[in-house]
């Protein structure tokens, strides 16, 4: 699908029929590559230029071992001479120049380097040379030149090698080239990176040490370039038996790796989690992860020797609920470990990130910095749906730069994601205004001490339980975080003592007809508000159920403003609660009952009152409860205290009896928090209990909603710290010139 129609599809609901049908149409291929073996990869210049060099007698002599890959380098050269990733050829939409990178001076230096020492194609080899001259100060860039990378030593190297075999390359001197050698020869200490980078190194090289590096496939890193190379110095028969596996199946080039399966396989899955759209192919998925899991288990090479492959596999088979340990990436945790890594040495920025995603469940620089400034526990899914759709770049993809996924499955992709966000936002606005009416119904805004707090709770609901057919459950939970938040204000600062006592005496009672009394209209609006939702409620989740669930609805709502009695009275006392006293009541008191417990009814899943009941319900309600409100405590504590109240932070500081300071305390606390969200994280995640997993996950939406809203100050009670999130979500249309 063009840019265009997909632009089309965000603004207009035009169509539908043939939008539907494209929709349809998008998800069956997707579900077809899902299931197929991954596609064959993209052939790499650059990999098939230094199978080419390898000689086909194991002395050196007898011309090509490959002569085919000649024969394609000779076919493949580009217009302007080079020779350039198939990535790379789609690189720019429109007339915009196409950018020349260093890869693709390396690509075609190689491909020289290929045809002049075979002395074929010399032709191809005076335009190679001149498309190197005239882009060369894209190598002899200082930043570019920096020796963290591979292709930095491959390139200052085959620029020594050619200037050796007598070829003049423009723009070039024999200074220059001594200038970059230097920088590999001081770099060069690694055995692991010096190995990977061998055909930049050539008769320095210790070979016998590189090929302590082969895999059981007989390759080095699963890389064609790096066995090649060593091929070309150093004989070895199972390095030989590879290469000629490759081009059995590939034909007359190369992949950049082989293999490459399983993290292909992944990284599609992980793509369609960030886009939002994963739901349309569980089967799939699931195929895909039973696989990874096998290979796991087996300790396959391609995982367990692979930074990013390891810790991306361990990443989705544990929040997906597969055993797996975390000892497989001990040899990735340490620092040093990774610094001393051929990835470290690299300054691979995309493994790092996996290893850092892998350690919060136990690529581009700008995707290192927003993971690290934003851990995935504060995420909203639906944002991140958003920005993943707005930055996915149909042709330049990460995916599509690294062969993982052909061109026409990635604006596949696109397309889903763009119709599922803009079909999801029409919904969201629809139930956002049918939610403002019953605001208006119930009259609570015509309580002048209430919060408006409707779109903050809407938006929590639409931004993590957002598939169109749990409406209801957004609704429930929208409401119920009104009325949460209007009780929690009426205890606080807009109820006199008799006020409370009344509207908690009408909640324990549950009745309303024409005698029932109200101390004042205030707690009139609040309690039918309250009982007319709740039944309404009740009902629903009743049906779902196939039994009467409204009287557990009743209880939550009865304990919360018991626990809000009991903190009115400890407050009006001058009691000081033990710690352990004030979180048992406070789990309670910070009002997330009514929203999430209801709302396990309407899930999906028939939950039974045992399971309701059940030591594992009340553990997760527990620590989601207790993590929200130590995260709440701490941005709160200063206004809390200036209001007489007491929270976590002043009764740590409070109890130590002058030795912990407030400070002090709220660093303190960040090690409950962290131990709570773990602790919640392992039971949503694990496999078995009684509680189902839909269930279970809404315990963790809570939870993340909780660090989105207090992870860096209070945004929950300013109006306008997270308005545009809510914009973001609800109202404002795609922006798809980021994807342009």
């Amino acid at each position: 699908m063009a840019i265009e129609a997909m632009r089309h599809c965000s603004s207009s609901s035009s169509s539908e029929e043939g939008g539907a049908a494209a929709t349809t149409a998008a998800r069956s291929a997707v579900r077809e590559r899902l299931q197929l073996a991954p596609p064959s990869p993209s052939p790499s210049p650059y990999d098939t230029a230094w199978v080419a060099m390898v000689p086909a007698l194991r002395r050196g002599g007898g011309g090509p071992r490959f002569p085919q890959c000649v024969a394609w380098i000779q076919r493949n050269q580009r217009g302007d001479g080079s020779w350039r990733h198939a990535a790379a050829a789609h690189q720019q939409l429109g007339s915009s120049p196409e950018i020349v990178t260093e890869r693709d001076l390396s690509s075609t230096l190689a491909c020289v380097l290929a045809l002049a020492r075979w002395d074929a194609g010399s032709e191809h080899v005076r335009r190679g040379l001149q498309f190197i001259g005239r882009n060369m100060s894209v190598a002899m860039d200082d930043q570019t030149a920096a020796p963290a990378s591979g292709s930095v030593v491959s390139f200052a190297a085959m620029l020594r090698m050619a200037m050796e075999m007598g070829l003049e390359v423009p723009a070039v001197s024999q200074a220059d080239v001594r200038d970059r050698d230097a920088g590999v020869i001081c770099h060069g200490g690694r055995t692991e990176y010096t190995a990977y980078v061998s055909e930049g190194l050539g008769n320095i090289q210790n070979w016998n040490e590189v090929m302590k590096f082969q895999r059981k496939n007989g390759s080095l890193f699963n890389s064609p370039y790096t066995t090649a190379a060593a091929l070309v110095h150093n004989y070895d028969a199972k390095a030989l038996q590879y290469l000629d596996m490759l081009l059995d199946k590939f034909g007359s080039a190369v992949p950049a790796a082989y293999p490459a399966n399983i993290q292909s396989q992944l990284y599609m899955v992980d793509v369609l989690e960030k886009m939002g759209i994963s739901r349309h192919f569980v089967g799939e998925i699931k195929s895909i992860l039973d696989m990874t899991y096998s290979c796991w288990k087996q300790r396959d090479e391609e995982i367990v020797l692979d930074m990013q492959t390891c810790g991306m596999a361990f990443r989705m088979l544990r929040m997906n609920g597969y055993d797996v340990s975390s000892d497989e990436l001990s040899h990735f945790s340490e620092p040093s470990s990774f610094h001393n890594s051929l990835q470290g040495y690299l300054n691979d920025t995309r493994s790092l990130l996996e290893l850092h995603k892998a350690s919060k469940v136990s690529i581009a620089e700008k995707e290192v910095e927003y993971a690290l400034e934003f851990p995935f526990y504060t995420i909203l899914d639906r944002l991140d749906h958003k920005r993943n759709i707005e930055h996915f770049d149909i042709t330049s993809s990460q995916m599509l730069e690294t062969a993982y996924l052909p061109c026409h499955s990635n604006e596949e992709i696109m397309a889903l994601g763009v119709r599922d966000f803009s079909s999801s936002q029409f919904i969201f606005q629809e139930e956002l205004q049918q939610l403002n009416s019953w605001v208006k119904e119930s009259r609570l805004d015509q309580l002048q001490f209430a919060r408006q707090k409707l779109d903050y709770f809407y938006f929590s609901a639409a931004a993590t339980i957002f598939t169109p057919e749990l409406s209801d459950v957004r609704i429930l939970w929208a409401k119920n975080g009104v009325l949460t938040t209007v009780v929690d204000d009426f205890f606080d600062v807009g109820g006199s003592k008799e006020e409370l006592e009344n509207l908690v005496a009408l909640v324990e009672k549950w009745d309303k007809n024409d005698k029932t009394e109200y101390y004042s209209e205030q707690v009139e609006i609040v309690f039918s508000a309250i009982y007319t939702s709740t039944n309404q409620l009740g009902s629903m989740a009743s049906v779902v159920q196939g039994r009467d669930v409204t009287k557990h609805l009743v209880e939550i709502w009865q304990e919360l403003l018991r626990s809000m009695m009991t903190e009115v009275e400890w407050r009006q006392s001058r009691y000081v609660p033990t710690a352990e006293e004030y979180m048992e009541n406070a789990v309670v008191t910070f009002a997330l009952g009514p929203v999430v417990l209801p709302a396990l009814y309407l899930v999906g899943p028939k939950i039974p009152d045992s399971v309701i009941r059940s030591q594992e319900c009340s553990e997760l309600f527990r620590l989601m409860s207790k993590c929200g409100r130590l995260l709440n405590d701490v941005q709160s504590y200063e206004r809390e205290g200036s209001q007489g109240k007491l929270n976590s932070v002043s009764l740590l500081a409070l109890h130590s009896g002058g030795s912990v300071s407030m400070e002090e305390a709220v660093k303190q606390i960040q090690r409950p928090i962290e131990k709570c969200r773990r602790e919640l994280l392992k039971l949503v995640v694990s496999r078995g209990g009684a509680v189902p997993r839909p269930c279970r996950e809404l315990f963790w939406s809570m939870c993340k909603v909780c660090h989105f809203f207090y992870s860096g100050g209070d945004g929950f009670s300013s109006p306008t710290a997270k308005a545009g999130a809510v914009d973001a979500v609800i109202h404002e249309p795609l922006n798809l010139s980021c994807s342009v």
